[in-house]
């Protein structure tokens, strides 16, 4: 059986419920819904802002399990109502044009905590260690 291991990214949610920021097995990491929420930081900014934040926490889960950013395969953008899709789009591809995952960004209800707009998931999946190159796409 293929180890499974996990990172926390210090959110009380993770203890309270039951789960990890990320998770991976063997070549593949999957990481948590994961808002622009970090700390108590009062006025969140907009749909930009957050999307933003919420990314680059993903993106470290990944990068945290031995991932890269060009390891992301697939990626999924709930917004609230309330939310600039564009503006969370244009977000998702200055940050992951590049690699340009499979994605869904869809519109839900609402998302749990006040002031959410955005949440995020990513799928990674890591190649064999002969199948890594050195380029510009998905660069750091």
């Amino acid at each position: 059986m293929t180890e499974r291991t996990g990172v926390s990214d210090g959110s009380p949610w993770e203890e309270l419920a039951g789960y990890r920021r990320a998770v991976r097995q063997g070549p593949r990491i999957w990481v948590s819904g994961t808002t622009g929420h970090v700390g108590d930081e009062g006025d969140l900014g907009g749909t930009g802002a957050q999307t933003r934040r919420a990314l680059e926490r993903a993106l470290g889960a990944v990068e945290r399990l031995g991932g890269r950013r060009a390891d992301v395969v697939r990626s999924r953008v709930y917004l609230t109502p309330d939310a600039d899709w564009e503006e969370a789009a244009r977000v998702h591809g200055e940050l992951l044009g590049a690699v340009a995952p499979a994605n869904t960004m869809l519109f839900v209800h609402a998302l749990i905590g006040d002031g959410l707009l955005v949440e995020v998931e990513l799928d990674a999946e890591l190649p064999q260690p002969d199948e890594r190159t050195e380029g510009a796409e998905g660069a750091h």
